[in-house]
C-alpha cells in the first residue's frame, strides 16, 4: 500500500513573516518545542528557519537577535513536496538535498504541512534509535 506525504506530515504549522526578529522566533521554538518555523509572505512559503540557522546565520555572525530578521537567517532555496506525493519521494528529496525537514505545499505554494526526518523514522522504522527518540515526549 502506497503511503503519501499527507499520512505523516505535521499540519500544526508555526509560521512567521520575514520581518520577525530571530529572538521572537527563537522564543517561539523554545515555547513550542520545535526545531523549525516556516517563513511565509502573503500566505505563500518564502523560507524555512531552523534552530541551526539561527545559530549559524544570526548568533555566530554577531547579529543583534532583536534586530536581525528571520529573512536574514532563513533558508530560501527550498525543496518542497506535495501532500499527495508518495512518501518515498519525500525520503529521496531529503537524501538528495541533505535536509532534515521538507515543507509540504499545495499547488499555489501555500504551506500545508512539514515532514521531518523524525516523522519518517517513526513511520518507517519505529524500532530504530531515531524512531524511539523521536516518538518520546519532549523534555521540558
Amino acid at each position: 500500500m502506497t503511503q503519501h506525504v499527507r499520512d505523516v506530515m505535521t499540519t500544526d504549522l508555526m509560521t512567521v513573516e520575514p520581518q520577525a526578529s530571530v529572538q521572537a522566533v527563537a522564543r517561539m521554538m523554545r515555547d513550542e518545542d520545535i526545531g523549525a518555523v516556516l517563513v511565509t509572505e502573503g500566505g505563500r512559503l518564502r523560507g524555512l528557519v531552523s534552530d541551526r540557522d539561527l545559530v549559524v546565520r544570526a548568533v555566530a555572525e554577531g547579529g543583534d537577535p532583536d534586530r536581525t530578521t528571520v529573512a536574514q537567517a532563513c533558508s530560501e532555496d527550498l525543496v518542497t513536496v506535495g501532500p499527495d506525493d508518495d512518501l518515498i519521494l519525500a525520503v529521496q528529496v531529503m537524501r538528495e538535498h541533505s535536509v532534515r525537514r521538507v515543507p509540504v505545499v499545495d499547488r499555489e505554494s501555500h504551506p500545508v504541512g512539514i515532514v521531518a526526518i523524525a516523522d519518517l523514522a517513526i513511520e518507517r522504522d519505529p524500532g530504530s534509535a531515531l524512531g524511539d527518540i523521536s516518538a518520546a515526549r519532549p523534555n521540558q
